[in-house]
């Protein structure tokens, strides 16, 4: 079970308010703001106080501009304070001036016009920060080949497609001796554009596994190529 403790600061913030309270109710009244309308005074001041000392503490956590927010509280502030210390003795509240009954009866719609602003206030969404905090896209960019492969490249880009070729195939009947392999010439053409690359490229010959694996052909088609190729 919690214990109550005395609280010395809130004891003082509580006679504070109310002598700061009755000081505005006071100016109102001696205003010609009889009434209810004199008891609202002092309520209207002290939420726009509030108001102002909260919006400005949010926006220097979000390290906003907070210039409109100070504006706001010092107008507040100046209002609760100059009622204060115009009950001091320094103002006859019997013989109120008249600049003083004009401010007081402004004062609803100067109150009303900054909590409105306040309340209303542009400021950043969460959506929008969001979307800023939001990591870019990684570039889907194809690095640039090598010197070598960009020009294997080039030549297999330029080189015809080889036709389609249709593995044989074998007769049911007893085994007999495999028959020579042809080749179309389109592909011993594409086949003599690659082994001439590779000769300019390395100074070197282009073997038969090589052969066969840059064109994809079975061992035997590869051999029968480099065969017409020599």
């Amino acid at each position: 079970m919690r214990t109550l403790r005395f609280d010395a600061v809130l004891v003082q913030a509580v006679i504070a308010g109310a002598l700061s309270f009755a000081h505005l109710h006071d100016i109102a009244a001696a205003a010609g703001q009889d009434g209810w309308k004199a008891w609202a005074y002092p309520i209207s001041v002290d939420l726009l106080l509030v108001a102002a000392w909260r919006r400005l503490r949010a926006l220097q956590a979000d390290s906003s501009p907070a210039a409109a927010a100070w504006t706001w509280f010092l107008i507040a502030l100046a209002a609760s304070l100059g009622a204060n210390i115009a009950t001091a003795g320094l103002l006859d509240l019997n013989h109120v001036p008249d600049w003083l009954r004009i401010l007081v009866a402004g004062w609803p719609a100067l109150a009303f016009l900054g909590g409105t602003l306040l309340v209303h206030s542009p400021h950043e969404t969460p959506e929008h920060a969001a979307h800023q905090d939001e990591p870019k896209a990684p570039s889907l960019e194809r690095p640039e080949p090598a010197p070598e492969t960009a020009s294997a490249a080039i030549e297999q880009t330029e080189a015809p497609a080889p036709p389609a070729i249709e593995p044989e195939s074998a007769p049911a009947a007893a085994p007999v001796a495999a028959p020579a392999v042809s080749v179309p010439a389109p592909l011993v053409e594409h086949a003599r554009k690659l082994t001439d690359a590779h000769r300019a490229r390395t100074g070197e010959p282009m073997d038969t596994d090589t052969l066969r694996t840059r064109l994809g052909v079975p061992a035997p088609m590869a051999d029968a190529i480099a065969a017409q190729l020599t």
